[in-house]
């Protein structure tokens, strides 16, 4: 008996098939972030932006976020907690911001990369703001105003009151990524609270794997 054409492989090819027909093409709608939330509508530039995972299952990184190696240093990897008193955050953890405190107006989403970066591609309800402003102290003039700008208040003193400051959740790259730490550890260091500090250490590269929705700003 020719074994290509035996019952028992004839009877698998119909089993396959049967499955097959009965589970039937992923839908759109199963491919979602967990299983309650297929999307979250955020604010960005005006806009509303529907941040989603890509429903093709087929669909792979081809950017350079596909990329798994590269020189350390710089690019090393990062330990999962940053410093002490300061919350690492993954994607569902930044989606609740992006709902509460960015939507409340009591939070910001930060892009700490270089302005290139942010033009490419960047996370809905993000600004830019680069970890070079951040890293320069009070003494700069655009860190003085930005910091004011979040919240914080100069006394006459010459003394900063940070206690109604926002909260801020801060991304770059990715886990070889250096650019957001650097912006969170500058920020502590002027005195901002690390309560108020959240990293996403996944950044973009964990965000475009997830197939979760970008924004060309």
């Amino acid at each position: 008996m020719n074994k290509n054409n035996s019952p028992m492989r004839l009877i698998s090819y119909v089993l396959v098939a049967v499955l097959f027909t009965l589970s039937g093409p992923i839908k759109a709608d199963e491919v979602k972030i967990t299983a309650d939330l297929a999307y979250l509508d955020v604010m960005h530039n005006g806009k509303v932006v529907r941040i989603e995972r890509i429903k093709d299952t087929s669909n792979r990184l081809t950017n350079s976020f596909a990329k798994t190696s590269r020189p350390c240093p710089p690019f090393c990897v990062h330990p999962i907690k940053l410093a002490p008193g300061i919350e690492t955050i993954g994607e569902l953890e930044l989606l609740e911001f992006l709902n509460t405190d960015v939507k409340q107006g009591t939070g910001v989403l930060i892009d700490a990369r270089m302005p290139q970066w942010f033009e490419k591609s960047t996370i809905p309800g993000s600004i830019n703001i680069p970890f070079t402003i951040l890293s320069t102290g009070l003494d700069n003039k655009y860190t003085k105003k930005i910091i004011k700008l979040l919240g914080a208040r100069e006394r006459t003193n010459g003394e900063w009151d940070f206690n109604k400051v926002k909260a801020l959740a801060l991304f770059c790259n990715g886990l070889w990524c250096d650019q957001s730490s650097r912006a969170i550890k500058s920020l502590t260091k002027i005195g901002y609270p690390r309560e108020k500090l959240f990293w996403y250490r996944g950044g973009m590269q964990a965000w475009q794997l997830l197939g979760l929705t970008t924004v060309t700003p």
